[in-house]
């Protein structure tokens, strides 16, 4: 009787061959491949001349631009207060958004009673609120801070009750078998059950914080990013413009891998797909 093997797939015959060339390059410089190549056409479409320095400067005088303003000291000042009201505004918002997603989850009372008008709320376009916003508490701090805090409430709301409400009801049942209390139920079962949502939605709220910054500090200011974005678009300063920017998608990209540092460690217990 005659055995038949069946051959291993290599790994080129499982869609390895497209990855080969990216499996020689350290795994850390992956997501750096498409910003370089980007910033190298960009460096060599304004070496041609072809587009005036005004409306897209070079990366080199981006970079210059970078130095200079960190070598006066107003860069950092800039940052630093940007970065406090952004995380303020988040610990705001997302400590409530917990809090009511927890208790909308749990309780029905409160899901009938509160969600429906924390639904209808969440549909209000937050730019439309701005003029409020200004004739209630002026254009201090507190109403930035504020801003920031509503949209970085809904995200993590709005996921923090769907993660406790798609939480599988045979767990709860072996939990009511093991003779759990109401508080055993909810730390040892339903919040980590939810906790893939709590911190998709920390991410979400996360990314809504530095967004509704910009618009914040636009509002009227004499600090911070977004005014120092505004101020050099009045004088037509378009590499300082992009260093705002790149400010942003810089610290908007720490603070969403700081949320994915905590999605590793404390969701090591799910057996995912992987990619």
């Amino acid at each position: 009787m005659k055995s038949h093997i069946i051959p291993k797939k290599s790994a080129q015959g499982q869609g390895g061959a497209a990855g080969d060339w990216l499996d020689r390059i350290p795994s850390r410089l992956h997501g750096w491949l498409v910003p370089l190549v980007v910033v190298a056409i960009w460096q060599g479409v304004s070496a041609t001349g072809v587009l005036s320095a005004t409306l897209l400067p070079s990366p080199l005088s981006i970079v210059q631009s970078f130095f200079s303003l960190g070598a006066s000291g107003e860069l950092f000042r800039h940052m630093g207060i940007s970065v406090y009201r952004a995380l303020l505004g988040f610990l705001l918002g997302g400590s409530l958004g917990l809090a009511l997603g927890l208790f909308s989850g749990l309780g029905k009372v409160v899901e009938k009673t509160l969600d429906p008008s924390l639904q209808m709320l969440r549909t209000v376009p937050l730019l439309a609120v701005i003029p409020l916003f200004i004739l209630w508490f002026g254009i201090g701090e507190f109403s930035k801070v504020l801003l920031i805090g509503v949209g970085a409430f809904f995200p993590v709301y709005v996921n923090t009750f769907l993660g406790i409400r798609s939480t599988d009801l045979k767990l709860y049942e072996v939990s009511r078998i093991f003779q759990y209390t109401w508080l055993q139920k909810v730390t040892k079962v339903i919040i980590p059950s939810a906790l893939p949502n709590i911190l998709l939605g920390m991410r979400l709220s996360l990314g809504v914080s530095w967004l509704l910054l910009v618009v914040a500090e636009m509002m009227g200011t004499s600090a911070g990013v977004g005014y120092m974005i505004q101020d050099a678009r009045a004088y037509s300063e378009t590499e300082v413009v992009f260093v705002g920017i790149i400010i942003f998608a810089v610290v908007g990209k720490l603070s969403d891998s700081a949320v994915r540092v905590l999605e590793a460690r404390w969701l090591r217990w799910r057996d995912t797909y992987k990619g």
